[in-house]
């Protein structure tokens, strides 16, 4: 959950791992998380907006979940849509053969034993219109109504819709039943005239309001008709009423949620103003690099006029250290004031840099990509270009993917090239700057290549042993990696080493909450934030909070403390996505649905790209259709609260 992990740019909650590039983790952290207890938990998370993250095994869950894999199986759906649509339609086809089995009761009645009965030819079928019917008694009404049910099932299975059509419409006239209603409505599906499908399932639900064949076949009209959350309201009804023991209809609601999702965020990104994240975010972020004292002559102490770009410069590094929301904002102003100024001499390329980080941190990634391009063009020594740079590379491979414009494999190939070619034109600069070998031991954390991390981060703090990060890193890929002991001695040594740093303590509690050991995590957590408080009062860095409420809850079901905890997060770091979104979690295991939905659409509000803000409002989505399927269908909220899918969701592992 710890986000200096992860110091090459990242979007969250995408399938994708190889894009974690220099963000916060904890952001992703927590979207993985979801995502991952999801795909355990379904019958939960569609039901109730998953309520995955504050019962998870810490934020170290970011590090041992299995997130390539659902990557990998996410490509094989899509790469299959045709054989799903085909298997859809056959389903559809025995489903409603199903129904015309001549020994088939009808569902409204009583199950009875009753001997086979044929269709009758077509002239011996009664003859029975709006004007007639009601002369009938009502036994000629039901023998007449299944007489013509039965004729209308071999229309449709002869293919001769119409003709079925008409039969079911004749059935209705002598008995409205849900079943007559739902296989005329069949008939309309297979013509592709959507708004009577919707018609005739309608009416069918009105008599039966837990016909779940109804309620499926009006969803798939609606998604037709691209009225994404009618669809999604029906799957999710359809899905609670049958136990979510139709994996097909769980599966549409998951592809819902997306649709419903991707719509309202691309209405989002349009009048979305570019800005940068919360403080804890882009700390964590410029801390993933070693600190380096300004360039000679930009110092604090000299002497240079603020009118002037180099001036600027230095004002931008001297609000860029107070990290503070306030201090980032003017320091990328700043920046970007510099360059306006010009006449920078040797400090361009540096302007360039630093210019670029800020536009990447606001998720201007092309502009970003293009400033870092310049920068190691002006300034080839300037490492940390090449390394920015390589990031960015995996980010805009990670957004292709995403739009589906990009195979993963394309981009494993392609944009993997280019980073390492940037950190190999970095080495040719500088083959002892740790911070190459740092971030490049990222890039293979993040590909699952554990060994290969390890060894980078090795090398980089034998090249440099004070940088904590990298300590930290080589424990949880050592935990990773399933050596625990080696691992935990890693942090032991660490916390040796470096005991006022309160890193290392929010660190080593992840993996001690991630085992169990709640005290002593807890005791970690409390030392990091003393240790905030006193070292860093205007800009503390929030998630030792977060995670000791993740571990309150996890242990003690402790909302009351755990809600407490978030709300601090969110005055010291109102931007803080991470407390936002555990929040919600929290809100949500109590009931507290509508409150909740506020924190998942905040969360929305305060994502950067469109993947991250389609993760968002996903959750934010499911949370809503709950509340109207509790609304229009009051009977189904006690199911929910039987599966496990109201308060106190069941434990992550």
């Amino acid at each position: 959950m710890s986000a200096q992990s992860v110091p090459i740019p990242q979007t969250r909650g995408t399938t994708l791992d190889i894009s974690s590039l220099p963000s916060d983790t904890s952001s992703s952290s927590l979207w993985d998380r979801l995502s991952t207890w999801a795909s355990e938990n379904k019958a939960i998370v569609y039901s109730i907006a998953g309520v995955a993250v504050v019962i998870t095994g810490a934020g170290v869950v970011y590090y041992l979940n299995n997130s390539r894999g659902e990557a990998q199986a996410e490509e094989k759906r899509r790469a299959s849509k045709k054989e799903r649509r085909k298997a859809k339609k056959e389903k559809e086809k025995e489903e409603i053969e199903k129904d015309a089995a001549p020994t088939k009761v009808e569902e409204s009645e009583p199950v009875k034993k009753q001997p086979t009965v044929e269709a009758e030819p077509a002239e011996e079928l009664p003859k029975v219109d709006e004007s007639t019917v009601d002369l009938l008694s009502d036994q000629e009404r039901k023998e007449f109504a299944t007489k013509l049910k039965i004729a209308g099932n071999k229309a449709y299975g002869d293919k001769s819709y119409n003709e079925a059509i008409e039969l079911y419409g004749k059935a209705i006239l002598c008995k409205p039943d849900p079943i007559f209603y739902s296989n005329r409505a069949a008939c309309y599906n297979a013509l592709g005239e959507w708004d009577k499908v919707v018609d005739d399932t309608t009416a069918a639900i009105a008599l039966d309001s837990e016909y779940v064949k109804a309620l499926n076949r009006r969803a798939n009209a609606y998604e037709h008709l691209e009225r994404y959350s009618e669809a999604l309201l029906d799957y999710t009804a359809s899905c609670i009423i049958d136990s979510f023991r139709n994996d097909q209809s769980a599966q549409s609601v998951e592809r819902l949620l997306k649709k419903v999702a991707e719509a309202k965020a691309r209405a989002i990104l349009e009048g979305k103003e570019k800005k940068l994240p919360s403080p804890t975010f882009v700390t964590n972020y410029l801390q993933s690099f070693r600190p380096r004292p300004p360039p000679s002559g930009l110092e604090e102490t000299a002497e240079l006029d603020e009118g002037t770009g180099q001036g600027q410069l230095k004002v931008g590094l001297i609000a860029m250290s107070t990290r503070t929301g306030d201090g980032f904002e003017s320091a990328s102003a700043s920046f970007d004031k510099a360059l306006e100024l010009g006449d920078l001499g040797e400090y361009e390329g540096f302007a360039y840099n630093m210019r670029g980080t800020f536009r990447y941190l606001r998720g201007e990634n092309a502009d970003a990509l293009e400033d870092l391009s310049t920068s190691v063009k002006l300034q080839p020594s300037l490492t940390q270009s090449f390394i920015k740079r390589a990031s960015m590379h995996l980010e805009l491979g990670r957004q292709l993917i995403y739009k589906n414009e990009k195979s993963e494999t394309d981009m494993c190939k392609g944009n993997r090239e280019a980073a390492a070619n940037d950190f190999e034109q970095a080495m040719e600069q500088n083959k002892e700057d740790p911070d190459i070998y740092y971030h490049r031991a990222q890039l293979h954390f993040i590909l699952g290549e554990f060994a290969e991390a390890a060894k980078d981060y090795q090398k980089s703090i034998d090249l440099d042993r004070d940088f904590i990060f990298s300590h930290i890193q080589l424990g949880v890929t050592q935990y990773k990696m399933g050596s625990i002991a080696s691992s935990m001695a890693t942090f032991r040594r660490t916390i040796k080493n470096f005991d006022k740093v309160p890193d290392v303590y929010n660190y080593y509690g992840e993996l001690l909450l991630d085992q169990q050991k709640y005290q002593e995590a807890i005791e970690k957590f409390d030392t990091a934030v003393e240790m905030e408080k006193q070292t860093k009062p205007l800009g503390m860095n929030v998630l030792p909070l977060i995670n000791k409420a993740l571990a309150l809850f996890q242990w003690k079901q402790d909302f009351q403390e755990a809600e407490k905890l978030c709300q601090k997060a969110l005055i010291i770091d109102p931007e803080c996505d991470i407390a936002v979104a555990t929040m919600a979690q929290l809100l949500l295991q109590q009931g507290k649905v509508t409150e909740a939905l506020k924190y998942f659409e905040r969360a929305a509000e305060l994502s950067r790209t469109e993947a991250e803000i389609v993760n968002a409002l996903s959750y934010a989505e499911a949370t809503r259709t709950q509340l109207e399927v509790q609304e229009k269908y009051p009977q189904l909220a006690s199911r929910l609260q039987g599966m496990g899918g109201g308060i106190g969701g069941p434990p992550m592992r």
